[in-house]
Order: C-alpha cells, then structure tokens, then sequence
C-alpha cells in the first residue's frame, strides 16, 4: 500500500490552489461558512452575496480536480425573515454554468441534532452534501461501501412468487419494476444516499465541527 503523506496548510483555498498545478487532486470535500453563520468565527457572509463570493474558490476546484475527480459540498440552507433563503439553489445554478455537473446529492442525517424551539419551523436535523464532476466518467469505489442485507432477506426470499421471479411492473402504472430473485445468494447491498452520523468530533474549541466519516465517505464511495 503507498504511504500518503498528510499536509496542513492553513489560508483561504482560493489563495493556497493558486500554488498547485491544473489536475492535481482526486478529490475535495469542503464545508465552507455558511452564510451569516458564526459571525464571530468567519466573519458572516451575507446569504445575497453568497454565489458571489463562493464562485471564485470554486473555480479553482474546478482547474485544480482530474477530470476523474469529484468534489463534495456541505452547505446548509438558513432562514432569512422567518423564510429559508435560496442562495444553496442559486449556487447550484451558478456552479453548473460555471462548468460543473451536479451528479449527486447526500442528505447527512445529524443524528444528535441539538434541540431547539422556533415559532414557525422544527430543528435541522439534516445537510446538504452536494456532489460535482468534471465529466460523466469519474471514479467511484461503489464496492467499497457496500452494506449487509438485513434480515429481511433471510425470510423474504425463502419463499418467492411467481411475480418474484420475473420483471414485475408496478400495477399503478409509475413505470418501476422489481425482480425479487435477483437478490439470492447476495449478502450485502448498495447503501442509500442518507448518511446517519452524528455530530461528533475530537476539536472542542471549533465552532462548525463535522464528524471525521464525513469526508472519509466521500473518499470510500
């Protein structure tokens, strides 16, 4: 196994990629301020100038990434006048135009969510983690996250029906089908999109942790 060096560097990313060569990395997992949180931390930026302000460090993701390369945004929409602001839609927008292709979306359920009342809205217990490419062609280990079957298929597919053995198209009409018999002999499945982890961390003294199977996720798959 190749060793792998590790480098910190602190500063802002659109000033310390500017040292790195075009196509450099295969991946970058980033969760940037989101806007006008945390204030006293990273200053707040404002959610109608978000777009503005992201675009030019996604720029140097976007020159810096291989082509097989895949990058991974974990943003948050926050309420703005008692609404929830669109600047996470608008920057999905302004990343396609800018070169992207918006091929996933993860949804990290924040199993410890902390608890809180407000008068027209329930806690977050979830975020947004985006997902960009460069190309239609990229590299994804989808093996390497497989999960276990579960229980269900110890009985279910004991005894399969006759329309367990074929195609059976849905009766509503949607379009969908199933073939049950696929699923035998197989012990372990392609996970959902939903990461449940909670939030936890060995850094106290930072205000915006996330837990280290996060980005660690997004290097597996």
């Amino acid at each position: 196994m190749r060793k792998v060096e590790s480098i910190i560097k602190r500063g802002d990313c659109a000033d310390v990629l500017l040292d790195y060569t075009d196509s450099f990395f295969d991946l970058i997992v980033t969760s940037p301020p989101y806007a006008n949180c945390r204030t006293k931390t990273y200053g707040g930026i404002k959610p109608d100038d978000y777009v503005e302000w992201f675009l030019p460090r996604s720029g140097q993701f976007l020159r810096v990434l291989k082509p097989s390369g895949t990058f991974i945004l974990n943003i948050k929409e926050n309420v703005v006048d008692g609404e929830r602001h669109t600047y996470v839609i608008e920057l999905i927008m302004a990343l396609r135009k800018q070169g992207w292709l918006w091929t996933e979306e993860f949804i990290w359920h924040k199993r410890n969510c902390h608890p809180g009342k407000w008068p027209n809205r329930f806690r977050d217990a979830w975020e947004r983690c985006l997902q960009f490419n460069k190309s239609k062609k990229f590299q994804m280990f989808q093996e390497n996250v497989m999960v276990p079957m579960g229980k269900w298929a110890e009985t279910r597919l004991k005894h399969l029906g006759k329309h367990d053995v074929v195609r059976f198209d849905s009766k509503v009409g949607s379009g969908f089908g199933k073939n049950i018999a696929n699923w035998i002999g197989r012990d372990k499945a392609y996970p959902s999109n939903v990461l449940h982890l909670a939030t936890e961390t060995d850094n106290r003294n930072h205000s915006a942790t996330f837990p280290r199977a996060l980005p660690e996720s997004s290097c597996s798959g």
